[in-house]
C-alpha cells in the first residue's frame, strides 16, 4: 500500500461521506468539512414537535451492486416505503395516471432520511475528523510545504481558521459552489470550466402537519394515496411523510415545488412562498384544513438539469478532485457512485 495520505473532503452529503469512508477503508486519513451542523446534505430530516420531515431527498432506489453492497453494512437502517404506487395528478388533483406496479422498491432510511449518511459519517465524527459548521472560503498551497494544501475556513461565529497539511482536496458540494470555490482559489482552471457547464435547478419545499387527523374514527385527511407527481404549475411532488416507516403517526405532508416555479420565485419572501404553496397543496390534495405547523425551505441547488456526464473529476497532478450527484444525474445512488469513484481515482 502507498504511504498513508491526508485527504480533505469538503461536503458531508452522500457523495462526500461515500468518498471519505472509501479513503478511510483504504488506510488513509480524512478530514471531513461540512458547513451545516451535521452530515446529510440533501438527505436531510427536519425534526419538529409534530414529527419529522424528509424535506430534501424523498426516497432512493438501488440499482448499482456497489451501492447495494454498501447498504448491507447497515442492516435494518433502510426500509422499503409503500409509495411505490406513485400517482400522476392533473392541476386539479385528479389522478390522470395510476401507477404501474413498481419494478423496484422505493427505499427510505429510518427514523429519518439523514440516518444513512450520519451512520456512515459516525467513525469520522467519533475520531474528531469531522469539522461541522465550517465553511471553506479558499483552498491554497500549504505555507510550510508547497506540495500540500491548506483550507481557509469560516465558522458560524465568523471566526477564521486555517487547516494545513493535506495531500489532496476533494470537493463534494453542489456544482455551482464547487465552481465558485475553485475560481476564487484560482485553482485548476480546466476543472472549473467543466463544472461551469453543469446546470442545477432550485426547489422550494413546503412542510405541513395536521394533528387534527388523529381524532377518533379518522386515520388521514385527504387522499388515500401517499405520494404523487403533479402537473400543477406550482407543485411537482406531494408525499405523506407519516406513511413512511418509523415516522410517527401525526399526518404530515412534504410538497416540492416545480423547477420552473421555484426558479421564478427563488428570491421571494418565505411567507409569500408559504401562502402560495399551501393554496396549491389544497388544490392538489383537497385538504383545506389549517395546518398546525407549516414552513418552507429553499434548496438553491436541488435537481440536476444538465449533468457533467462523468462520475467525477480528478486532477492527478494538482491532486484536486470533485464529486457529487450532479456528475451523473440527481439520484442518491449517483452521489454514492460519484464519491466512491473519485476516492478510487485518488488512491
Amino acid at each position: 500500500m502507498k504511504h498513508p495520505q491526508h485527504f480533505a473532503v469538503i461536503g458531508a452529503g452522500m457523495a462526500g461521506v461515500a468518498c471519505a469512508r472509501t479513503l478511510v477503508q483504504a488506510g488513509h486519513q480524512v478530514t471531513l468539512v461540512e458547513k451545516s451542523r451535521g452530515a446529510g446534505g440533501r438527505m436531510s430530516t427536519r425534526h419538529t414537535e409534530f414529527g419529522s420531515f424528509d424535506h430534501g431527498t424523498q426516497y432512493f432506489t438501488v440499482r448499482d451492486a456497489r451501492f447495494e453492497l454498501a447498504l448491507k453494512t447497515v442492516p435494518g437502517l433502510c426500509r422499503p416505503w409503500s409509495a411505490n404506487a406513485v400517482r400522476v395528478l392533473d392541476p386539479l388533483g385528479r389522478v390522470v395516471a395510476a401507477a404501474l406496479p413498481a419494478r423496484e422498491p422505493h427505499w427510505v432510511a429510518v427514523p429519518g432520511m439523514n440516518a444513512l449518511v450520519k451512520r456512515w459519517a459516525e467513525p469520522l465524527q467519533a475520531a474528531g475528523r469531522m469539522l461541522s459548521e465550517t465553511r471553506v472560503v479558499k483552498i491554497a498551497r500549504d505555507a510550510l510545504n508547497a506540495q500540500r494544501w491548506q483550507l481557509h475556513t469560516e465558522g458560524v461565529d465568523g471566526e477564521h481558521h486555517v487547516y494545513s497539511g493535506f495531500d489532496a482536496v476533494l470537493l463534494a458540494m453542489p456544482a455551482e459552489q464547487a465552481h465558485e470555490l475553485l475560481r476564487t482559489s484560482q485553482l485548476v482552471e480546466n476543472l472549473a470550466q467543466r463544472i461551469g457547464e453543469v446546470e442545477t435547478a432550485p426547489c422550494w419545499t413546503l412542510m405541513a402537519a395536521f394533528p387534527q387527523a388523529m381524532q377518533p374514527g379518522m386515520n388521514t385527511l385527504g387522499p388515500q394515496w401517499n405520494a404523487a407527481r403533479s402537473t400543477h404549475h406550482r407543485i411537482a411532488w406531494v408525499a405523506r411523510e407519516s406513511s413512511k416507516p418509523q415516522r410517527g403517526p401525526i399526518e404530515r405532508w412534504t410538497v416540492q415545488a416545480s423547477k420552473e416555479w421555484s426558479q421564478e420565485h427563488l428570491e421571494d419572501d418565505a411567507e409569500r412562498v408559504l401562502g402560495k404553496l399551501l393554496k396549491a397543496f389544497a388544490e392538489v390534495t383537497g385538504i383545506r384544513a389549517e395546518p398546525s405547523y407549516a414552513t418552507v425551505h429553499r434548496w438553491r441547488y436541488a435537481q440536476t438539469v444538465r449533468p457533467l456526464g462523468a462520475s467525477h473529476l480528478w486532477h492527478a497532478h494538482a491532486r484536486i478532485g470533485v464529486c457529487g450527484d450532479w456528475c451523473l444525474g440527481h439520484r442518491v445512488e449517483d452521489a454514492f457512485i460519484s464519491g466512491l469513484e473519485l476516492a478510487l481515482a485518488a488512491l
